[in-house]
């Protein structure tokens, strides 16, 4: 089997690259790879000539050009669910510090260290009545956003006595199952919002969610309630959220994204993008992204695409070449290329094709090898977006 470049960009953890194995060769300064590992930084795949695939260590995959990867016939994994538990670990402290004044019963109790030691306990008798806040039993939690994260912190909610309701406007039937019975899954997002008391987003940011929280989506939230934004910044707009915080019909922010127009308002609670920050979640979003591109690589298989639909396959021993096939979701592509296998006296040893309604995606394996006159014939076919011949070693 072939060997691949790999591309390493921001810290990935070692443990994820350990697995890689001999065949995929991975380096910082690659400049043309077949692969790419990233976390955060920007991926304009387009600048790589002979790029294949590229693996998001995290859920979240604004930071690369999928449109342009897909137009290329380019695989973009991500990683989901390999960062929710830390997302929820992190959430659930963060409401809890806001609803019972804990920041601000830290900062109090910080500044003491400036007065007289015999007068510190005096002091915190006369001052802890001002830090007194709420338990979050028995309020409602909405949660925007019903992926991994979003059913592990509303079932998170359950356990904490909360009354819990999430809305998912393109719902996961695997996700909607992991829910515990108590969740209420609305059907609309003002079902969602209108009650509740406290509203976490777990969306993806995408063009449609872009700006979704504004001020017409505040307006309709209960007054007094508190934001959470733990999934992506731009998904607020962010000067909605100071006008309503402002009016007092928005309660509170809290959220992982600060900026200049966020910090410093007493209203406002930020952590500096610590959602995915632990070595376990870093941990397992390695693993996920190295298993994910090195199944591509080297199968052609495919788990967790954005933009290409699932599938996998197992070779048997017999065969020789796995034609992949990337081609617009058209009709008569099955048949177009079966019929040209035919007429070459090819035989199939398996085919499987999937579709995500966008972009049909096939697995030949064939015992005897491809000709490379086929191979070119199949490729030159205007809805083919890409090729590729994997050859098996004996």
């Amino acid at each position: 089997m072939s060997d691949y470049r790999l591309k390493k960009m921001n810290a990935i953890a070692q443990v994820g690259l350990d697995l890689l194995g001999p065949q995929l060769q991975v380096a910082e300064d690659e400049t043309d790879p077949h692969g790419i590992l990233v976390r955060s930084s920007p991926v304009n795949t387009d600048d790589y000539p002979s790029l294949l695939a590229v693996a998001r260590a995290g859920a979240g995959v604004n930071n690369i050009t999928v449109d342009k990867a897909t137009e290329r016939g380019i695989c973009v994994f991500n990683t989901p669910g390999a960062n929710a538990n830390a997302v929820v670990d992190l959430v659930f402290p963060m409401i809890g510090v806001w609803q019972r004044n804990i920041w601000r019963g830290i900062e109090f109790c910080s500044s003491l260290v400036d007065i007289d030691p015999s007068k510190v306990s005096a002091e915190v008798e006369k001052r802890k009545a001002a830090f007194r806040g709420n338990e979050i039993a028995g309020k409602t939690l909405g949660v925007i956003g019903l992926g991994q994260i979003g059913v592990r912190l509303a079932n998170g909610g359950v356990h904490r006595y909360m009354k819990v309701k999430g809305f998912d406007p393109k719902p996961v039937l695997g996700n909607i199952h992991m829910l515990l019975p108590e969740v209420q899954v609305c059907q609309s997002l003002d079902e969602t919002i209108g009650d509740a008391d406290i509203i976490s987003l777990h969306i993806p940011l995408i063009d449609k969610t872009r700006g979704l929280v504004n001020t017409e989506f505040i307006s309709r939230m209960k007054k007094g309630a508190v934001l959470v934004n733990y999934a992506r910044g731009p998904i607020v707009d962010e000067q909605a959220v100071i006008e309503g915080l402002n009016s007092g019909h928005l309660g509170g922010y809290i959220a992982d994204f600060p900026t200049e127009l966020l910090i410093g308002h007493e209203k406002i609670l930020l952590t500096p993008h610590l959602g995915a920050s632990t070595s376990e979640s870093e941990d397992n979003c390695s693993v996920m992204a190295a298993r994910e591109i090195s199944n591509y690589l080297r199968f052609g298989n495919i788990t967790h695409s954005v933009n290409f639909p699932n599938i996998e396959t197992i070779p048997s021993d017999l065969v020789k070449d796995r034609l992949i096939v990337i081609n617009r979701d058209v009709p008569g592509m099955i048949a177009f290329i079966t019929n040209i296998l035919g007429d070459s006296k090819i035989n199939i040893d398996s085919f499987k094709n999937e579709s995500n309604g966008k972009i049909g995606y096939n697995i030949i394996d064939i015992e005897s090898g491809v000709p490379d006159s086929v191979y070119q014939q199949i490729k030159e076919n205007k809805d083919v977006i890409r090729t590729r011949l994997i050859s098996f070693d004996k």
